[in-house]
Parts: C-alpha cells; structure tokens; sequence
C-alpha cells in the first residue's frame, strides 16, 4: 500500500502518515481522561476510528496532516502531531498530543520541531500556530520552548465551538531564525 505522506525521523522518532495499526494505540490514548482532557475528551473506539481516518483522509484531501509518533527504540506507538488545519480551523497549526507514558520525555519538542520544520520548508507554511485551553500548563510549556508566543484568542470551530483556546505562535521567518 502506498503511503500518502513522508516519513520523517528524528533522534529518537519516527513521524509517518497514520495506518490502520494505529487505531488500538490510539483508542488507549484517548480512554486516559487526563491524557485525552485537552485533545477533544475521552473517545469511544468508534470516534477514535472516525477521528484517525480523519487525520489518514486529510493526507489525500489537504495534502498534509498529523503524523503518528513512533518511539524507534520500541517501535510503539506513542501519540500524533503535526500540520492540522481542518475547515474553519484558526491558522495553520502544529498540533501535537502523546500517550501518558511518553509524556515528560522531550518528545513533543523534538516531534514538534521536526513537524514545523516540514511546514515551513515543504508546505511553505508562513505563520505556525498551536491551540492551547489555557489550562494546559504542559502544552503552554513545550510551545514557549519552541519560540512561541501568545498571539490571540480564538473561538474553536464546530463541533467544539463552546471551546475558546490561546493561540500561541510565530512566523515562518521567526522559526527560521531560531532553529
């Protein structure tokens, strides 16, 4: 089967399109109340399914999406992140969200860079932004680390749209400078 997307690697991960394997992990993922509280709630398995062909579909329909994170040390599947700008979505963002386990660990960072880097090199992204409920010290603290700013509020689109986030970002030029 052929694949929609590149697969990147970094020191310590594999970034790919998502696969049908993926699905299990995931359901894991999004079953952790704490781990799931700011990536959309906690998911039965059938909403996860929708939720990772969503991510696999917009491969083919955008061109781009969120890549699922592989550990290369264990091969496990340790979350998603990436270029995510579904309709109605507030930029262009890189989103990102790992299990518990992989929490802590450098991980988003080191992903997350590597995600950006393929946004503004190969999408020609010219602005990089992250959604963040303001509540999410953890995520607040990773797009700090990686240059960002707050730079508004904005309302999330439907069916989320009783959410307001903090949108945290910079410029394509800003990254640039920094990396």
């Amino acid at each position: 089967m052929r694949t929609p997307g590149p697969t990147i690697e970094t020191e310590r991960l594999i970034l790919r399109p998502p696969q049908a394997e993926d699905f299990e992990p995931m359901c894991a993922m999004m079953a952790d109340e704490e781990t799931a509280r700011f990536i959309g709630g906690v998911m039965a398995p059938s909403t996860v399914w929708r939720s990772l062909c969503a991510l696999a579909g917009a491969w083919t329909i955008r061109g781009y999406s969120m890549f699922s994170v592989i550990e290369k040390s264990t091969g496990d599947w340790i979350g998603r992140l990436g270029p995510w700008q579904p309709e109605g979505w507030p930029g262009t963002e890189i989103a990102y969200g790992l299990t518990r386990a992989a929490q802590g660990r450098g991980y988003a960072q080191e992903g997350v860079s590597a995600a950006i880097d393929y946004a503004v090199d190969i999408l020609g992204w010219d602005e990089i932004i992250h959604c963040i409920d303001a509540k999410n010290d953890a995520s607040l603290r990773v797009a700090e680390r990686l240059g960002a700013r707050k730079l508004r509020q904005a309302q999330a689109p439907a069916p989320f749209s009783d959410m307001y986030w903090d949108v945290y970002g910079q410029s394509a030029d800003e990254w640039r400078a920094r990396r």
